[in-house]
């Protein structure tokens, strides 16, 4: 009987690993070495993610050229586990409108927060926000009276996150400061983009991502938090499988365009790829500029300096788009609450540079 079992075990190991390295719709499946990798340093590279101290780490996928390159997933995690990617939502949200830009319902990240919203509807709308713009919630400068690091301030998400109905309460939330001058982290900008396209649609985020992205990406599983009164938690809360994660950074490496069809606006996300602040100042290590909330870094890897992209949520949740090589990278991690899952995503981002063949 045990030997049975074992068998069985054996037999599931088999097939699963065959089901990690099937190509999906649109995205096919190619080795390492065909796709410019050094086998052997990527294998010494999975090596030492398995023998990680700390068994929060959950999934790697890299994509290159179009073309799943690896997909790995380690501590019980797999390809059709959704996983809490926390802020790296905020990035999500950022694509989001740019599909709102394409389907005509906001013209362009100059508009101002204000003329979004009829005052009939949402009496606590504040004066301030005919100053705020798209491009300054984007850009984390949106100067209102919000700071995630901060509970005191009255836009903290401690505030309003419990609440069935927030957009009221946020719209209500004045300047601290000139819009535009200074980088403030706080999850109000991004919940108010999700809040806009949610105005301008009537649907929820989750809905309209799932109508507009989700389904067309094949992208069944996922978990979006949304209160009572319909309202997407757009800064984050969004639960998505590691390959589903990387699906959304090729649809941004790739401008929006997915197959033959473009689902988001071709101008908006080529400014998505190339926006980049210093305002951002010293708040990360490891990033040198912020913009449409999207990190921004220049690093030396192996002897090649690459500039990349990427979103950011706690735990060690990331994935990097590198316009230079054409490549993706999706990294899911559980280490919530600690620095070391978002340097070791940095670790694992430079091994992987370093393993193309031209370095």
């Amino acid at each position: 009987m045990k030997q049975k079992i074992l068998t069985l075990f054996l037999l599931f190991l088999s097939c699963s690993t065959y089901a990690q390295m099937t190509a999906i719709p649109n995205i096919p499946a190619i080795g390492l070495e065909d796709a410019g990798f050094n086998k052997d340093s990527i294998n010494a590279l999975t090596d030492t993610i398995s023998k990680f101290k700390q068994r929060d780490y959950l999934g790697l996928i890299v994509i290159k050229d179009n073309k799943i390159v690896l997909e790995n997933y380690y501590n019980t995690f797999w390809r059709n586990h959704i996983h809490d990617i926390r802020s790296a939502g905020k990035s999500i949200t950022a694509l989001l409108l740019g599909v709102a830009i394409k389907d005509g319902l906001v013209k362009n990240v100059e508009q101002d927060v204000y003329s979004f919203f009829p005052k009939e509807k949402y009496p606590s709308l504040h004066e301030d926000y005919k100053k705020v713009k798209l491009i300054h919630l984007l850009n984390m400068v949106s100067g209102l009276d919000a700071d995630s690091d901060n509970p005191k301030t009255p836009g903290n998400a401690g505030k309003w996150i419990a609440k069935d109905e927030w957009v009221s309460y946020l719209l209500s939330i004045p300047l601290s400061t000139e819009p535009g001058k200074k980088w403030v982290y706080a999850d109000i900008n991004a919940v108010l983009i999700g809040a806009i396209i949610e105005e301008k649609s009537g649907m929820s985020l989750r809905d309209y991502a799932k109508q507009k992205v989700f389904d067309p990406l094949g992208i069944k599983e996922f978990y979006w938090y949304t209160n009572a009164a319909n309202q997407t938690g757009a800064a984050g809360n969004l639960y998505i499988s590691t390959l589903d994660f990387a699906k959304l950074g090729l649809l941004v490496a790739n401008k929006g365009k997915w197959g033959n069809k473009q689902l988001a606006d071709y101008a908006y996300m080529n400014r998505l790829l190339s926006e980049n602040s210093s305002a951002i100042g010293d708040y990360n290590p490891l990033a040198d500029g912020y913009g449409m909330l999207w990190y921004r870094s220049k690093r030396m890897f192996g002897g090649s300096e690459i500039n990349y992209l990427w979103a950011s949520g706690n735990g060690g949740n990331h994935l990097v788009v590198v316009p230079e090589e054409n490549m993706v990278i999706a990294m899911t991690s559980g280490g919530y609450g600690n620095w070391y899952p978002h340097t070791r995503a940095y670790f694992i981002l430079g091994k992987i540079v370093q393993a193309l063949k031209k370095n």
